[in-house]
């Protein structure tokens, strides 16, 4: 008689998976997320009273995530004030930063009370613009440069039947770049207030099966890698993903030695040495810490975070002028933000950008001036903390190495 062999574990444990309960019209539902919430707690015997303890409606998270269970909270402090003389971006700023790194939001402060002490910062958008880049295959290189040039000579033909995807978009127009016997379209949108890569996305595909039936295109995918979206990538330094914005100010030596207990010689100097440490590590671009400005300004006003991979690219600048004062600017190229769609309408999300102003139409733009500004702020900061040894102290004062409160 054979003996009777058990599954493998793994086998076993596959045959009692439970799939997450979808529920009725996806569960968005009140009595639906906490029904879910519940099934979660039972299956890994975990109490979730604080994730079900949230004030954004949860059918208002329709569109936004899938299987809700409630929602994640972060500590929300602001820093100001932060003086600007923008196109957009005038006057004085308070601006919300969510983060769980303690001295981030102190430093960050003490960088925009130099940046407003000094007159404030002159911030500019050169560029305004999102990209998809599908990538089409051809039989050989005569044959792709071929159609690379139909493509050229149908281009408005190719905007009408984009841009009748959207009332919002606008197709800027469509580089043709050659990999061999590839063609890759980096088709470049307007796209308003909104991020707006969903929007893109859909009319690029609309464009590309028109130039299949019209233009005899081959074969394409809709995604090439080449618009870098969300991830880093050297072509973000010339633009085109998202805002390319500046940010610059002039700070006097005095104040640069009273606000940020360095001076202007000194942090010019911290400057050109992490510069040759970014040339020995192949570093895209220069800059101290543009992520954690951002991240904070992109989880507190409803940002698609992911995108901090790429807007966090970019070069910043200190210069000594000629009567001893300190110039600092940043660039941002590639800058990725919105005031319309995604999460931007959720609850303390909508409320965090209207204290900065950015809500209704026409304030993308202006959060971009703000976002570049910040990170000026952070980089005047993070600067002087390096070059007056102050930085671990800063995190030992105000950081979880501190758990005492302060006297």
């Amino acid at each position: 008689m054979s003996e009777s062999v058990s599954p493998p574990l793994r086998l076993r444990e596959a045959r009692r998976i439970r799939l997450v309960p979808r529920l009725k019209d996806q569960g968005y539902a009140p009595e639906d997320v906490d029904k879910r919430r519940r099934w979660v707690e039972e299956q890994t015997d975990c109490r979730l009273d604080q994730v079900g303890a949230y004030s954004i409606s949860s059918e208002a998270m329709r569109g936004n995530i899938e299987n809700p269970i409630g929602a994640v909270q972060m500590p929300l402090a602001v820093a100001g004030p932060l003086l600007l003389a923008g196109e957009h971006a005038e006057g004085t700023f308070y601006v919300p930063l969510a983060t769980t790194e303690g001295a981030l939001v102190r430093s960050y402060e003490r960088g925009m009370v130099a940046i407003t002490r000094a007159g404030g910062a002159s911030v500019r958008v050169w560029v305004d613009e999102n990209r998809v880049s599908p990538v089409f295959f051809l039989d050989d290189v005569a044959a792709a440069h071929a159609f690379a040039q139909r493509v050229t000579d149908h281009l408005e033909d190719i905007r009408q039947v984009a841009e009748s995807t959207t009332s919002h978009g606008r197709l800027l127009g469509i580089e043709c770049l050659p990999v061999g016997r590839e063609v890759i379209l980096n088709f470049s949108y307007f796209t308003g207030d909104a991020q707006g890569m969903n929007m893109i996305v859909k009319a690029s595909e609309k464009a590309c099966r028109w130039i299949q039936q019209h233009l005899d295109g081959p074969r394409y995918y809709v995604f090439s890698g080449y618009n870098s979206e969300k991830r880093a990538s050297g072509s973000l330094l010339r633009g085109g993903k998202g805002k390319k914005v500046t940010a610059g100010v002039r700070l006097p030596k005095a104040l640069v030695k009273s606000v940020l207990h360095i001076s202007a010689e000194r942090l010019v100097e911290v400057w050109h040495h992490t510069v040759l440490g970014h040339l020995q590590t192949g570093a895209l671009g220069y800059n101290g810490h543009y992520a954690n400005g951002l991240t904070a300004l992109f989880i507190a006003c409803g940002q698609d975070v992911a995108n901090v991979a790429n807007a966090a690219v970019g070069i910043t600048n200190f210069e000594l002028l000629e009567d001893g004062d300190l110039y600092a600017s940043v660039t941002l190229p590639s800058l990725t933000v919105a005031t319309v769609g995604g999460g931007t309408s959720l609850g303390t999300s909508r409320e965090c950008l209207e204290m900065l102003g950015c809500t209704g139409n026409g304030s993308a733009l202006k959060f971009a001036e703000i976002a570049a500004a910040t990170v000026l702020a952070g980089e005047l900061s993070m600067g002087g903390a390096i070059g007056s040894g102050e930085f671990v102290e800063a995190h030992e004062l105000y950081g979880r190495n501190r758990p005492e409160a302060s006297s």
